[in-house]
């Protein structure tokens, strides 16, 4: 029996300003359509015998997650959610899916941890790995997947191994050093995949990170597991999650057994760590530009141009990044993509919007976009999906406006509760307690006019919702 875990948690900061909080790198979708998060699915679900499919999120990314899986889950798979309410690295994710197997598969379940947001393109060789991954797993190993350098890369950690025994796990090294790791012939990438036994893994938490089991194990106890047709939620109790000490599974746990063991491959593999890994998956043209968009360039060479929504123009450029979105445009140097994270760090440390998030945020109802705004305004576009609905919900610092552009919405406002259809509206002034729903079998799109001396996205109180997010008694 195989479990395929996927973990899906960080920022993506690299990956700016595409990734974002709230849109993170695992939803960036590649040139065939299909996001990373979907192809970490499609090559999990896959393999032989598998009983179902575990993700490790945010909570807040449990309806996008879900969407993103329902598209590409053909087999039908039972798919079960495991929910942070906040990021505290590997080891902790790695120790609730672990326990969650145990509970529910018994501990000789084989796992396979993968990370949401690396590519690999020859799935024959995936299979042929996992395979020999799951036969060590067998005899007791905790087994990491090694690949095949190709260049000395400053950017990722490596393995020392000797056949499948690990020597050593070693930090990302400066390029004199791996120079020699590559020449050496004995070091591998550490892609970051992990296949063992629930039982093993266990074992070995035991030993050498206890605390984080034990809290681990109390988080669980503490938290609410629910079902519905073939998937499972696992809402982890935020104080109790809170007490799980924060480190990686390679810190914690790899870098301290004697069980490790390691199977060296050529996947076809890439973590998509920056801009210049996304570059070199389009191929280039004459002048080695790698455009995805309409451009019109004139002298321009080696750049790489992503514009979805607007004509970009270049002149007299050479070896540049340049990514147009409808809020934000970067441009780097290509030999400094790495650097982008530094540009997010900035935005989150100020508590911009454009490190959180896109014009068009997606939420468990639906949609909304910032069409327009200024001081003391705002305006949007709100489209909620049939039969769905938005917490009843009040704000303390900010009015609205709703005007219907099409289907019909159900509206509490107050004490009034009422529907209005096309080119109807409403006014909800600030403190009034008020809902939207969308009760018929198409979507609701509506305008939204914000009025107020602040209207940040957490001016919000929830009274109730169906989504689990947190809310609070009225009064």
């Amino acid at each position: 029996m195989l479990i395929p875990v996927i973990l899906c948690g960080g920022s993506g900061s690299r990956l700016w300003p595409v990734s974002r909080e709230t849109h993170p790198k695992p939803f960036i979708r590649m040139n065939d359509g299909n996001s990373l998060l979907q192809k970490a699915f499609i090559r999990g679900a896959g393999l032989p015998d598998v009983a179902e499919v575990m993700t490790v999120t945010n909570g807040e990314l449990l309806t996008k997650t879900q969407d993103e899986f329902k598209q590409v889950n053909t087999r039908k798979l039972p798919t079960r959610y495991v929910l942070e309410p906040f990021g505290r690295n590997t080891a902790a994710a790695v120790a609730m899916a672990t326990l969650l197997v145990q509970r529910h598969h018994g501990g000789e379940a084989t796992l396979l941890v993968l990370p949401a947001d690396h590519l690999i393109t020859d799935q024959a060789a995936f299979e042929q790995a996992v395979t020999t991954a799951s036969k060590l797993a067998g005899a007791g190993h905790i087994v990491t997947f090694g690949i095949q350098p190709t260049a000395p890369e400053t950017g990722f950690g490596y393995i020392e191994a000797d056949g499948h025994h690990v020597l050593r796990f070693v930090e990302k090294p400066d390029l004199a050093t791996a120079e020699t790791y590559l020449a050496s012939g004995r070091y591998l990438w550490n892609a970051g995949m992990f296949c063992f036994r629930a039982e093993t893994m266990l074992a070995e938490m035991r030993t050498h990170c206890p605390d984080i089991l034990a809290s681990a194990t109390a988080c669980l106890v503490a938290s609410m597991e629910g079902v519905s047709d073939q998937n499972s939620t696992v809402v982890l109790n935020r104080e109790g999650f809170a007490n799980v000490r924060s480190e990686s599974i390679d810190y914690a746990l790899m870098e301290k057994t004697r069980q490790a063991a390691v199977v060296a491959c050529n996947l076809g593999w890439s973590d998509i760590g920056s801009w210049q890994a996304i570059s070199d998956l389009t191929p280039p043209d004459q002048q080695g530009n790698r455009v995805l968009g309409e451009t019109v360039m004139e002298n321009t060479r080696n750049c790489y141009i992503e514009s979805a929504h607007r004509l970009v123009g270049t002149v007299g450029l050479d070896d540049l990044i340049i990514v147009d979105t409808p809020d934000a445009l970067l441009v780097a140097r290509r030999d400094q993509t790495q650097d982008v994270k530094k540009i997010y760090n900035r935005l989150h440390a100020a508590g911009h919007d454009a490190s959180k998030l896109h014009r068009t945020v997606h939420r468990p109802w639906g949609t909304y976009t910032v069409l327009e705004e200024g001081p003391f305004f705002k305006i949007k576009r709100i489209e909620v999906n049939p039969k769905a609905s938005l917490s009843l919900q009040m704000h303390h610092h900010r009015s609205e406006h709703w005007i219907v552009v099409s289907g019909t919405a159900k509206v509490v406002n107050g004490e009034q509760e009422m529907l209005l259809r096309t080119n109807e509206s409403t006014y909800i002034p600030a403190g009034h307690v008020h809902r939207l729903s969308n009760p018929g079998i198409i979507p609701l799109q509506m305008i939204e006019v914000q009025s107020g001396q602040y209207l940040g996205e957490d001016d919000i109180v929830r009274f109730s919702d169906q989504y689990g997010r947190d809310v609070q008694p009225p009064g």
